[in-house]
């Protein structure tokens, strides 16, 4: 996660700006989590054609970058992967629908790399059940190169203010083959508003908010040795964190200064949104998931080959009890009915931001 210095400022107010100082010099000069993003420099240097594959796959958009795969080598010429359970989100995605998306992207960026080296994957997907592998995936020569594949190492998600440039009718005509793109006024108010609602609920329930603190990594140090989750790193955060604005005690506590400028970022930051981008299937078999996912991460590719900015948005769609009056009316607004509603985006011009880190492929491989 990055930050701007007027943000850092906003935080800090007027009695601790000298926080913002500690960041320059040697400190700003040693605030990045090398080693957390060292797997976006070695995506593509494995010869053997599956493991240059997931090389690449592994830097995949999931939720709440937790990074839910494993695979298993073992078997020549095949991929078996599988849900890591243990980084499952109990609270916020209790049915493991976003985490089952998160394995769609995986799947689809595996896909798109191992088309580089002329080849194609053949997917058995939940061969003994959704308890057993994800799928089984067996290589074989005879792809032809996808052209999203130079996008990859370029893919974002911009949790950033938008500008208020309008979204190109060349553009969207180009996206909705992938998804619903909204971009009438009186449409991305409406979804605006339920966004601001939902990501609410979400900061106000205080085990959905729980589990994501308890994910967030302050520092380099903690980003270093646990390369998922939600990262809080940079100098300007770390500086805050030194002055005691920003802890793990504040961003559970409501009534902090450091958590009540998060929401007001937050909610500039969705008001900042011209369009978004919806992904519907029919219905909502693991199939499904897996489906939107695929069709998630071509879109991210896309939209990134299009200089444009997207950022997921999806509290509206998750199914805790809380939250039930804004999937219900996120379903009513943006789905056909009986259809779901799999994923929702903010879309627009947006900066350029960093990369997110990621475990090394080595730690994701059970057998192999």
């Amino acid at each position: 996660m990055t930050i701007s210095r007027r943000k850092v400022l906003t935080i800090i107010g007027g009695g601790t700006i000298a926080a913002a100082g500690a960041a320059s010099g040697l400190f700003a000069a040693t605030r990045t989590p090398s080693k957390a993003l060292a797997p976006w420099a070695s995506a593509g240097l494995e010869d053997e054609p599956r493991r240059r594959a997931l090389s690449y796959a592994i830097l995949a958009p999931n939720p709440h970058n937790r990074q839910p795969w494993l695979v298993d080598l073992g078997a020549a010429d095949t991929v078996t992967l599988y849900r890591d359970k243990a980084r499952d989100l109990p609270e916020t995605d209790p049915y493991a629908r976003q985490l089952t998306i998160g394995l769609g992207c995986f799947i689809e960026l595996m896909t798109i790399a191992a088309s580089q080296t002329g080849h194609e994957i053949d997917y058995d997907f939940f061969p003994e059940g959704e308890d057993g592998p994800v799928a089984v995936a067996r290589f074989r020569e005879g792809a032809k190169a996808d052209p999203l594949f130079a996008h990859i190492l370029d893919r974002r998600s911009s949790k950033e203010p938008f500008t208020a440039q309008e979204v190109p009718a060349n553009m969207v005509a180009e996206l909705e083959p992938l998804a619903d793109i909204r971009t009438r006024p009186d449409d991305v108010a409406k979804i605006r508003d339920l966004t601001w609602l939902a990501w609410q609920t979400e900061s106000f329930t205080p085990r959905t908010m729980k589990e994501s603190v308890d994910l967030m990594r302050f520092g380099k140090a903690e980003i270093n040795a646990n390369p998922d989750g939600i990262d809080l790193g940079g100098p300007f955060l770390e500086a805050l964190m030194l002055a005691g604005v920003l802890s793990r005690e504040a961003q559970n506590d409501p009534n902090s200064t450091g958590f009540k400028e998060g929401v007001r970022i937050y909610k500039e930051m969705l008001n900042a949104t011209p369009a978004y981008a919806v992904i519907t299937t029919e219905g909502n078999t693991r199939l499904n998931q897996i489906e939107a996912g695929r069709r998630w991460l071509r879109l991210n590719l896309t939209t990134t080959a299009l200089g444009l900015s997207l950022h997921p948005v999806s509290q509206a769609l998750q199914e805790f009890e809380e939250m039930a009056p804004h999937y219900e009316k996120a379903h009513a607004m943006l789905a056909e009915p009986g259809h779901t509603v799999q994923m929702l985006g903010r879309l627009g011009f947006g900066p350029k931001v960093g990369r997110s880190p990621r475990w090394p492929l080595e730690t994701r491989i059970v057998n192999g």
